[in-house]
């Protein structure tokens, strides 16, 4: 089974697909990485703006640069 990419704590960029509805686009920080055995990994995220959790696929992620500049 392949790990998941992203760890809890980190920030990252949401961006949701054409079926996602109203879920909005922007930062959030990982708050699980939940267990699954598909290639597209699933997470539990937080809503940096509202605090709404949500579950998302890997690929609907992007990393934020971590560090004084980024």
């Amino acid at each position: 089974m392949a790990r998941h990419t992203f760890t809890v704590g980190q920030t990252i960029e949401f961006v949701p697909g054409r079926y996602d509805g109203s879920a909005p686009a922007g930062t959030y920080t990982v708050v699980r990485q939940l267990p699954n055995d598909q290639m597209d990994r699933e997470y539990r995220v937080k809503n940096s703006r509202d605090g709404h959790e949500r579950i998302v696929r890997e690929s609907q992620m992007r990393g934020r640069a971590s560090g004084p500049f980024g």
